[in-house]
C-alpha cells in the first residue's frame, strides 16, 4: 500500500506542481496586491482596505458590474435551451461521431479568431449578415456599434462558441437515462413534452447543474470576444467586469485596484457556483 501510494503521488506531484505554479501562487499575490497600490514602476505599497473602499464608491465598477450579470443572463438562457435542444436531436435522430465533431468544432476555434469572423460578418459596411439584410429591403444594423445590439450581439456570438461544448455534455447526460423509462412513459401515453419536464429534466439535473455552473464562470470570465470587437464599447454597453479590470491594470497600472476587483468577482463566482449546486442538488441522482 505504501508503494502504491508513493506511486499515486509521483504521478500526481507534476499536477500539483502546475497548479502551485500557475494557480495557488498567483491567486496568493493576486490577494495581497489587492490590499497595496502597485504598478510596474514602483514597489507594492500596503493601502489596506482603500482600495476595496474605493470600488464601493466607483460608478464604472457597479456600471460593469450590472453589464456582466446581463451579458451572463443572455449566454446561460440562450446557450443551456439551444444547447438542450440539439443534445435532444443527437439523442433523438443520430449517434453519428462526425455530427458530434461537427457540433464542437467552433469550441475548438480560438475566441479571437471566432471573434474576428464575427466582426467582419456583422461589420456595418461590407458584412454578410448586413448585406442580407439590405438585400432582402431591410436597413442594415451595426451590431456591434449600437448600444441597443451591442451586447446582445456579443453574447449571441459568445453561445455560438460554446453551445456545441455544452450540448455533448448534455448529449453524455442523455445516454445515461435508461430506455426503459422513456418505454414506460410511452406506454402510459405520456407526451413528448411531459416526458420532457417529468423524466428527462430530472434524470439530467446533475449534468444540467454542472453546466450552468461552467457557463455561469465562464461568462463572468469573458475578455477576447469583447477586447476583439467592441473593446467595452459603445458607451460602456459591453464594458464587462474582465475587460474593466484589464484597463485599470494593463493602460493605467492600478494593478492593486484591478487585483481587489478580481478578488471581488472570484468570491462572487464561489458563492454563485455553490448557491447553484445546493439549490439544483448537483451532488444527487433520481436514477441511483
Amino acid at each position: 500500500m505504501r508503494k502504491e501510494s508513493l506511486q499515486g503521488l509521483l504521478f500526481v506531484l507534476p499536477a500539483c506542481i502546475g497548479f502551485a505554479v500557475f494557480y495557488l501562487w498567483p491567486t496568493v499575490r493576486g490577494i495581497y496586491y489587492s490590499f497595496t497600490e502597485y504598478s510596474v514602476l514602483s514597489p507594492p505599497t500596503w493601502v489596506g482596505l482603500e482600495n476595496y473602499t474605493h470600488m464601493v464608491h466607483d460608478d464604472v465598477f457597479w456600471k460593469s458590474l450590472v453589464v456582466t450579470v446581463e451579458f451572463v443572463v443572455l449566454t446561460v438562457v440562450l446557450q443551456t435551451v439551444v444547447s438542450m435542444g440539439i443534445a435532444m436531436l443527437m439523442h433523438r435522430l443520430t449517434n453519428s461521431l462526425l455530427i458530434r465533431g461537427v457540433i464542437l468544432f467552433p469550441f475548438l476555434i480560438s475566441g479571437v479568431v471566432v471573434a474576428l469572423a464575427w466582426f467582419w460578418i456583422a461589420d456595418y459596411q461590407i458584412g454578410i449578415a448586413n448585406e442580407l439584410l439590405r438585400h432582402l429591403g431591410a436597413n442594415g444594423t451595426p451590431f456591434f456599434g449600437d448600444t441597443g445590439t451591442a451586447l446582445l450581439t456579443v453574447a449571441f456570438v459568445s453561445v455560438w462558441r460554446g453551445m456545441g461544448y455544452t450540448a455533448l455534455l448534455l448529449f453524455a447526460g442523455l445516454l445515461t437515462i435508461p430506455p426503459q423509462v422513456y418505454e414506460a412513459s410511452a406506454l402510459d401515453g405520456a407526451s413528448g413534452l411531459r416526458t420532457f419536464r417529468s423524466i428527462t429534466l430530472p434524470l439530467l439535473r446533475p449534468v444540467v447543474a454542472m453546466v450552468l455552473v461552467l457557463t455561469v464562470i465562464g461568462s463572468f470570465q469573458v475578455f477576447d470576444i469583447i477586447a476583439v470587437t467592441t473593446k467595452g464599447g459603445p458607451v460602456d454597453a459591453t464594458r464587462v467586469i474582465s475587460y474593466y479590470i484589464y484597463q485599470l491594470a494593463f493602460t493605467q497600472s492600478q494593478f492593486g485596484y484591478a487585483s481587489a476587483i478580481s478578488v471581488v468577482l472570484f468570491v462572487v463566482l464561489a458563492i454563485v457556483s455553490f448557491v447553484q449546486l445546493r439549490l439544483m442538488r448537483a451532488n444527487q441522482s433520481d436514477l441511483a
